[in-house]
């Protein structure tokens, strides 16, 4: 299943909106790949999204960029920012990365970031989007997957069992 970020955007406009924003905050990010030998590698890079997609653009023939031609799974992490705080919360998404070398979306691309030349640009197909906050003291994940919606979990509820499938609104805490 192919899955653009702007499927996210039409199934979860709010996390959408949230997850663009909290990437915006700051200009570099964390991606992760996989090397050859199956070890994560981490590296920083930019993130645009532009034209209902996510897109990563790297330098030519960067690691990361032949990591990703081997092997296009991904996360990607939101830079956290100053401070221990995270008084917005926490945003990442994962996916498979597929690179576009030629094309109109590729000239769009160009023409907004004007980025350095020879350059890969990769399109993220979305697997995942994650937003995790604390809300009223208590930890809770929003996740987001192609089919099934946005599913909000409290992992540390009193009892210690997960409030699985319910909103904020329903859990008591919004």
């Amino acid at each position: 299943m192919t899955t653009s970020w702007n499927d996210v955007r039409q199934a979860a406009p709010e996390l959408a909106d949230w997850v663009e924003a909290r990437f915006a905050a700051y200009k570099h990010h964390v991606l992760a790949t996989l090397r050859a030998d199956g070890s994560p590698r981490v590296t920083g890079l930019e993130v645009a999204f532009l034209g209902g997609e996510a897109w990563l653009g790297m330098m030519w023939h960067s690691r990361k960029a032949l990591d990703l031609r081997r092997d296009p799974r991904l996360a990607v992490h939101a830079n956290p920012g100053p401070g221990a705080e995270l008084p917005d919360g926490d945003a990442r998404f994962g996916g498979r990365a597929v690179e576009v070398p030629t094309g109109a979306a590729r000239a769009a691309y160009i023409a907004e970031i004007k980025p350095p030349e020879p350059f890969h640009l990769f399109r993220v197909e979305v697997r995942e989007v994650t937003r995790t906050r604390i809300v009223d003291g208590a930890l809770q994940l929003q996740t987001w997957r192609p089919g099934s919606g946005v599913r909000t979990v409290w992992p540390h509820e009193p009892d210690g069992a997960p409030d699985a499938d319910q909103g904020a609104d329903e859990a008591g805490r919004g």
